[in-house]
């Protein structure tokens, strides 16, 4: 099956071709860069030098050529002009970007600062998170795929919400490859080395989606506030997430391990053992931990998993996968690196 490749250069552009270099179903045919058309992938991807001849081309010429699916890593608010003209077309698409993520039009206007002019494409969008919508990934033609921190939040707050949470805390750290290749004053290296501190701490653009998943799955409003931190750490989300509930972590082990029982990518430690984000890198994988405190009463949920993969391009083939009919763990069973 042929796959192009939007926004191909960055970060998340260059794990999506390495992934899909080594896939035994997919071949990359197209890849897009408005920096580097005309020039060989591997002028901005080095580490995969031998393993893929194409070269890039720009996205206005991508648009014309044939490919059976989509993975469009662009900047929020491209794909919502061209994910039209694909579906059109006949292509599927995932789109790694916040474009199609929520299903309310009018939070566009609220969190994104612009109204989305293909509101009816939200109502066939599929929020692409497959421990919450497995069944409805499939044969869906357009998938949108979480953030990184929706995703780490989400993963760590869902059995809370099933045990009756509904009002949650977040606190998430992320290393800087989140910020993109493209540096600026607060991402590039001599910031960010050694740094610890919050952005965006009142009101991040992923815990609205996170909220919606999660009201989803309680069936009734759940609100979430996310306080993200930069780390100094390259790769890696953790997230931390609190909630007033009294438990003890018997009865929480066994809440995380019935939620996600037969999770491929899904790792759930047992009491006692804490998820750490150095042994999920490179991986699609995402390590589950919890802990209570029945002092206060409070119960918190842990994820680990690499951004640029569970958290961006890793998860957007999971369900890529699941969209062609393929088995979901085809060409992402990669072991994390270690050490790293």
């Amino acid at each position: 099956m042929r796959v192009a490749v939007f926004g191909a250069s960055g970060y998340t552009g260059g794990e999506l071709l390495r992934i899909l270099v080594s896939h035994p179903v997919f071949t990359v045919t197209t890849a897009t860069s408005r920096e580097y058309a005309g020039k060989p992938v591997y002028m901005a991807h080095p580490h995969l030098k031998g393993l893929i001849s194409l070269k890039f081309v720009r996205l206005e010429d991508a648009l014309s050529k044939e490919y059976d699916y989509a993975l469009i890593a662009l900047p929020h608010g491209l794909s919502r002009e061209i994910v039209p003209r694909l579906l059109d077309s006949g292509v599927g698409v995932v789109d790694l970007g916040a474009d199609f993520r929520l299903r309310d039009p009018s939070l566009y206007r609220e969190w994104y600062g612009w109204s989305h002019p293909n509101p009816e494409l939200l109502e066939e969008a599929v929020y692409g998170l497959p421990e919450l919508h497995r069944d409805e990934i499939r044969g869906a033609r357009l998938v949108a795929s979480p953030g990184c921190n929706a995703t780490a939040t989400i993963l760590a707050s869902a059995p809370l919400v099933r045990m009756g949470a509904r009002r949650l805390v977040a606190d998430v750290k992320v290393g800087s490859s989140e910020a993109g290749s493209k540096p600026t004053r607060g991402t590039h290296h001599p910031e960010r080395s050694g740094a610890i501190r919050p952005y965006s701490p009142s009101g991040h653009r992923h815990q609205v989606e996170a909220s919606q998943e999660l009201s989803w799955l309680a069936g009734e409003e759940v609100r979430i506030s996310m306080v993200p931190h930069s780390v100094g750490a390259v790769r890696g989300a953790f997230a931390s997430v609190h909630a007033q509930l009294e438990i003890d972590e018997s009865e929480l082990w066994r809440a995380f391990a019935r939620f996600y029982s037969g999770e491929p990518f899904i790792r759930v430690m047992q009491r006692g053992s804490y998820p750490n984000v150095k042994n999920v890198l490179g991986s699609n994988f995402a390590d589950l931990g919890f802990a209570s405190d029945p002092s206060l009463p409070r119960a918190t949920g842990f994820a680990a998993i690499d951004n640029l993969m569970k958290g961006a391009a890793g998860q957007a083939i999971q369900s890529l996968n699941l969209m062609a009919g393929l088995e979901e763990t085809t060409g992402l069973l990669l072991a994390p690196i270690s050490p790293a």
